[in-house]
């Protein structure tokens, strides 16, 4: 190995620069081996964006830096890449051997792509057609299969828990319900651990489907009781057992639909049931930025160190995990299905125990 390079795909997580400035220094400092950053993922990849020569100077003042110095997006895959037509029409195209081409042209012996489920799934396509990958495991949400954890998780849920305890103070001085809507798209691991750690009486999951009957009949037993006041956590991908994830933007082949709106479909439930006044708040993107914690930007590093041990080791089609507290290799076909909690988990049960209430 003599040139190596690093992408970061998909949305965007603090410790991304972590994980680059660790690749960067191993590379080095280890191997000597040149490191080129591709900018805006497969997608800069594929239109040729010019890259970017990384050196100790590049990455020294990275470590606390969130989001990514190359750039990051949601759409990028090499096998169903919008075309346009002449005639103003698109269709959907495989090329992915256009990014072969272009890791021949720049000369790369070995790629590391840092993303989530969708980034790897790519990531593995391009190596069963030849390429040499090594994946480092990227997402806030914390739902990539087959490693204990991902770096941006911990962060997010500090910014989420810190939102939680500010909306706390001023629910109790105004008896107000607060509906606090974090993001989850398919699994509730955020929305979970905030509202445990946060003293919420409520929380709703895309695990389990909820009814705004048992949070109204919860809020108003806390009422009775004499706490005139409640706080409901809500993950973006949680629905009601009869009814639908709530969208605010509809996909298509090259976007993801876009969730939204859950929050205030309870707030406004819980405010008809109740009769207490209910404030709803989305955190949002708040959660993806910032300064990564030093959780996450220890995590980061070890992920970055461990990927490029893993590129000369030759572990194509691998992605670094974490089991316990070791690093391990995880085949890139077993961590692409979503992590998702389990509903009879003991964190699923350490909550109830606490008399949270799930709908």
């Amino acid at each position: 190995m003599k040139r190596i390079g690093i992408l970061t795909g998909g949305g965007d997580a603090p410790g991304l620069n972590a994980v680059i400035r660790a690749v960067v220094l191993t590379a080095i400092n280890r191997y000597g081996w040149e490191v080129i950053g591709i900018r805006q993922g497969f997608d800069g990849l594929l239109s040729g964006l010019p890259t970017v020569k990384l050196d100790e100077l590049a990455v020294r003042d990275l470590l606390l830096r969130g989001g990514t110095i190359l750039g990051a997006v949601n759409r990028g895959n090499p096998f169903m890449r919008k075309l346009t037509k002449p005639d103003g029409t698109s269709e959907m195209v495989d090329v992915a051997d256009e990014v072969l081409r272009r890791m021949d042209d720049l000369k790369l012996d070995a790629l590391i792509a840092a993303g989530g489920d969708g980034t790897m799934a790519a990531a593995l396509r391009l190596v069963e057609m030849g390429a040499r990958i090594v994946g480092v495991p990227k997402t806030i949400d914390n739902d990539l299969a087959n490693t204990d954890v991902t770096f941006g998780f911990d962060t997010a849920l500090v910014t989420a828990t810190e939102a939680l305890d500010k909306l706390q103070t001023t629910a109790e001085s105004h008896d107000r319900v607060m509906v606090l809507e974090v993001m989850g798209r398919n699994a509730g691991w955020i929305a979970l651990t905030t509202g445990v750690a946060g003293g919420a009486d409520a929380i709703l999951i895309p695990e389990i489907p909820f009814s705004v009957e048992v949070v109204c009949n919860k809020i108003k037993e806390l009422f009775a009781n004499g706490q005139h006041y409640a706080l409901v956590v809500v993950a973006e991908g949680a629905h009601p057992i009869s009814g639908e994830q709530q969208y605010l933007i509809k996909g298509d082949a090259i976007y993801e639909a876009r969730l939204g709106g859950v929050g205030y479909l309870v707030g406004n439930a819980l405010q008809d049931c109740t009769g207490a006044e209910v404030r709803v708040s989305v955190l949002g993107h708040v959660q993806r930025g910032g300064q990564p914690t030093p959780r996450d930007r220890w995590l980061a590093s070890r992920f970055g160190v461990a990927s490029v041990q893993f590129v000369a080791e030759s572990k194509w089609g691998y992605m670094v995990a974490l089991h316990g507290t070791k690093i391990a290799a995880a085949p890139m076909k077993d961590v692409i299905d979503i992590k998702r909690v389990d509903p009879q988990g003991e964190m699923v049960q350490t909550a109830r125990s606490l008399g949270i209430v799930f709908g």
